[in-house]
C-alpha cells in the first residue's frame, strides 16, 4: 500500500493536466490513522462525484466492543457516525473551489429513522465509511491544489472529529446504543406477549408538515386509554407505559381531523427504530407489518386472488390472475395475498386509500345487486378468518361504515387526538342493529408456488418476460445460457440520493448537502460475480436508475414504488434496484418460486452485506429495505 506522501506527490505531478488524469489516483493510500481508498474517479467535474471510503481499525477507533456486538447497537452506532461525518462535511462542503461539483463533500443524509446504510459499516476489523468528493477543476483541467486541501486538510479534520471514540461525547454515544437496545426489548416483548404494536405515553405522533418528518411543535402528546395501558421494564430506560395493541382486529374511528390517520401513520412507521427526539422513539410495531392500499393500474402476475374475487364475467381465472392494469379492488386483493406470501403478521389499512367495494358491501346494495352477480368477497368477510386461521391481525381506520364494528376485537375512538376505548359501548349498541354478514364460506390460504421464468438475454437483444415470451424491444444484460464467469460491475453513480421524506424533495443537487446516491448504474468491468460479457469483455449489466420515492427503472422497465408507503428513504429505493437486479441476473433460473427467489436474494445480503449487489467497490447511497418491500418490487416488475 502506498503512503499519503506518495499520493501528494502523484497529485502534484498531474496538476493542470486534463481531468482524466485524476483516474491515476484510484487505489488505497495509507494515512497516519486511517486508510483512504479512492474507489472511483468521476469522468469530469460536472459528472456525479467520485466515490471514496476510509478504513479505521478498531485498535485506533476504540469504540467499546459491547456497542457493536449485537446488530441493534451496531446499526444504531453506524447511523450515529454517518450523522457525525455529515455534520463535519457541512463545514467544508464547497470550500475548495472550481467548476461543476468541485469541492463537494457528501455522505448519506439520515432522516428520523435508523437504517442500515452502505455509508458506514462496522466489521470485525474496523470501521468503513463511504462518501463522495467532487474532485476540483478549472473547466476540465485538474486543480491539484484544491484537491490537496480536501484530502490533506479538510478530510483528516472530519475523520478525526467524528470517527474516533476519544473525540466524541462518550455519554451521547452510549445513549444511542442504549436506546437501540431498549427498542429491541420492546420488540421482543411484543412477540412474547401476543401484541402487534406499542405506543408510549408522551409520544409525539404528528409531523411538522406534509414535507417534513420532524415532530410537530406544541402537539398533543399521546395518552393511552386505561384499558389498553401496559407497563414494560426496559434494560436502560427502566419502566415505560403506553398503549399495547393485542393481536386480532383493532378498529380506529373518530371524527374528521381528530387524529385517526396520524395514529395509523405512526404505527406503520413503527417498523423502524427512530432517533432520540423524534417523538416516536417508542412507537414500536411488529416489524412485518404491511400497509395496504388500492393501486389502480399496477401490474399483477399469476396471483391467486380467489379468496376475494371469483366468477368474473369474462371467465378469467382468478387463481392465476394476471393483468397489466389492475382496478382498485383487484390491486388490493392481490396486495393482501402477496402480503401473506411475504410473511406479514399485521395488515394496516386506511379506509380513505382503499377500494370501497373491496372493503365492504352494505345490506341494501346486496339486495339490489345479488351475491351471485357480485364477484367480490369484501375484506369485511375475510378479516376474521385471516386472524383465526392465518394468524394475521389487522389495524383498520374507518369512518364511513359501521359494519366493521361487528368484526373488531378492540375499538378505539380518536377524540381531539386522544384515543378512547369504546369497545364495550359499541358492542352493546351492535345488538340493536341488523348484523351484516362477516364471514364468507370457502376460506383457504393460497398455496404460494408461483415459479418465476428464467430471465435471460436472448439473441439479437431480445429478452424474455415473466410469461416466458420473447420481447422484441428488450435490451437487458443478465446472464443466460452463454453466461460465463466474469465481472459483476455496478457502475458509476449518477442520480441523487440522500434522505427523501415522502412528499419532500428527495433529490440532491450537489450544493444542498443532500448527497448523491446510486441513482444510475452502468457496467464498467471489475471482478466478482459471474455474468454476461459483451464483445469488448465488459460485463453487460442491467442499468438501474432511481427516481426518488416514486420509482426505479431496470433498463427500460420502470418499477413503481409510489404506493409502498413504508419506504421512507430514497437510498432504500436505490438498494431495492440493486437487489432486484441481482435477483434477475443471478437467481431467477426458471425453477425457483417467488419465495425461494426472495429468500436467495435476502440470504446473499445477510451473509455478504452489500458486496454481491455491487461492483468492485461498494458505493455510498444504499439503505437496507425490509424484505416485504423486496417482495413488493418483485411483484410490480413488469419485465
Amino acid at each position: 500500500m502506498k503512503s499519503q506522501n506518495e499520493l501528494r506527490t502523484l497529485l502534484r505531478s498531474i496538476d493542470h493536466k486534463g481531468y482524466p488524469a485524476y483516474k491515476s489516483l484510484a487505489g488505497a493510500w495509507k494515512f497516519d490513522r486511517y486508510t483512504l481508498v479512492i474507489d472511483h474517479v468521476q469522468g469530469d467535474p460536472f459528472a456525479s462525484p467520485s466515490s471514496l471510503h476510509v478504513e479505521i481499525p478498531h485498535t485506533l477507533a476504540k469504540f467499546p466492543a459491547a456497542y457493536y456486538a449485537e446488530d441493534c447497537g451496531r446499526i444504531a452506532l453506524q447511523d450515529f457516525l454517518v450523522r457525525q461525518v455529515g455534520k463535519q462535511f457541512e463545514q467544508y462542503n464547497f470550500r475548495a473551489k472550481g467548476s461543476g461539483k468541485s469541492g463537494l463533500l457528501s455522505i448519506s443524509r439520515c432522516g428520523q429513522a435508523v437504517l442500515e446504510r452502505s455509508a458506514c459499516e462496522i466489521t470485525d476489523s474496523g470501521l468503513i465509511v463511504r462518501f463522495y468528493v467532487g474532485f476540483p477543476a478549472f473547466g476540465r483541467t485538474i486543480n491539484a491544489g484544491e484537491l490537496d486541501k480536501i484530502l490533506f486538510d479538510f478530510l483528516p479534520r472530519c475523520v478525526e472529529s467524528s470517527l474516533f471514540y476519544a473525540r466524541l461525547d462518550g455519554k451521547r454515544v452510549e445513549s444511542v446504543v442504549h436506546l437501540a437496545e431498549d427498542q429491541r426489548e420492546v420488540r421482543r416483548i411484543l412477540k412474547a406477549e401476543g401484541l402487534v404494536a406499542f405506543v408510549a405515553n408522551g409520544s409525539v405522533l404528528p409531523r411538522k408538515s406534509g414535507v417534513s418528518d420532524l415532530p410537530m411543535a406544541d402537539s398533543v402528546p399521546f395518552t393511552s386509554p386505561a384499558s389498553m395501558e401496559r407497563t414494560f421494564r426496559l434494560p436502560h430506560r427502566g419502566e415505560i407505559t403506553g398503549m399495547a395493541i393485542p393481536e386480532g382486529i383493532t378498529l380506529i374511528v373518530g371524527g374528521g381531523y381528530h387524529g385517526k390517520s396520524t395514529l395509523l401513520e405512526a404505527i406503520q412507521m413503527g417498523v423502524y427504530d427512530h432517533i432520540a427526539g423524534d417523538g416516536r422513539e417508542f412507537v414500536i410495531t411488529d416489524d412485518t407489518a404491511l400497509k395496504l392500499r388500492a393501486e389502480d393500474g399496477r401490474s399483477i402476475r399469476n396471483v391467486d386472488i380467489s379468496l376475494f374475487i371469483n366468477d368474473l364475467p369474462n371467465k378469467k381465472d382468478t387463481t392465476k390472475f394476471t393483468t397489466e392494469d389492475a382496478s382498485g379492488s383487484t390491486s388490493q386483493a392481490a396486495a393482501v395475498v402477496e402480503g401473506i406470501e411475504a410473511g406479514t403478521r399485521l395488515f394496516l389499512i386506511d379506509e380513505d386509500t382503499s377500494a370501497t367495494n373491496f372493503m365492504v358491501r352494505d345490506e341494501f346494495m346486496q339486495q339490489v345487486i345479488s351475491r351471485d352477480k357480485e364477484p367480490i368477497t369484501p375484506f369485511l368477510e375475510r378479516a376474521g378468518e385471516l386472524y383465526e386461521k392465518a394468524g394475521i391481525s389487522t389495524i383498520l381506520v374507518a369512518g364511513s361504515s359501521g359494519a366493521f364494528f361487528y368484526i373488531a376485537d378492540h375499538i378505539l375512538m380518536m377524540d381531539c387526538y386522544r384515543p378512547v376505548d369504546i369497545t364495550e359501548r359499541v358492542k352493546g349498541m351492535c345488538g340493536g342493529h341488523t348484523a351484516p354478514r362477516v364471514k364468507a364460506p370457502g376460506f383457504m390460504v393460497p398455496t404460494f408456488d408461483r415459479v418465476l421464468p428464467a430471465f435471460r438475454k436472448a439473441q439479437k437483444g431480445r429478452g424474455r418476460g415473466w410469461d416466458g415470451r420473447e420481447l422484441e424491444t428488450r435490451n437487458i444484460g443478465y446472464g443466460g445460457d452463454a453466461a460465463e464467469s466474469g465481472s459483476f460491475s455496478m457502475a458509476e453513480s449518477r442520480g441523487a440520493g440522500g434522505q427523501g421524506y415522502r412528499g419532500a424533495e428527495g433529490r440532491g443537487n450537489g450544493r444542498d448537502g443532500r448527497g448523491y446516491g446510486s441513482g444510475e448504474d452502468r457496467g464498467h468491468g471489475g471482478r466478482g460475480r459471474g455474468g454476461n460479457r459483451g464483445g469488448d469483455g465488459r460485463h453487460e449489466h442491467m442499468k438501474t436508475k432511481s427516481f426518488g420515492l416514486e420509482s426505479f427503472s431496470m433498463d427500460r422497465e420502470e418499477v413503481n414504488v409510489r404506493y409502498l408507503e413504508q419506504l421512507l428513504d430514497t437510498e432504500q429505493v436505490n438498494a431495492l434496484a440493486h437487489l432486484l437486479r441481482y435477483g434477475l441476473e443471478e437467481v431467477m433460473d426458471g425453477r425457483k418460486t417467488v419465495r425461494q427467489t426472495v429468500e436467495s436474494i435476502w440470504n446473499a445480503w445477510e451473509k455478504q452485506g452489500w458486496k454481491p449487489f455491487s461492483s468492485s467497490y461498494v458505493p455510498c447511497g444504499l439503505a437496507k429495505p425490509r424484505i416485504q418491500e423486496l417482495y413488493a418490487c418483485l411483484n410490480r416488475f413488469r419485465g
